[in-house]
């Protein structure tokens, strides 16, 4: 699989299966960032990009 977008990235990930198919499973809440800005799933990717994903939060 060629990973060209954060959609991919994620989709990658949960074929390796144990908890990153879990941590990553279609239909959960999960939001990415590329370079510390939000990210949609269809965000292009670079070689050298910083991609991190965590669970949706709330400020008060």
């Amino acid at each position: 699989m060629q990973v060209k977008t954060v959609g991919d990235l994620r989709g990658w990930l949960r074929a390796r299966g144990d908890v990153w198919e879990s941590a990553l499973a279609e239909g959960r809440s999960v939001r990415a960032a590329v370079a510390q800005r939000m990210a949609a799933p269809d965000t292009e990717l670079t070689p050298d990009a910083e991609i991190a994903f965590f669970p949706p939060v709330t400020g008060g």
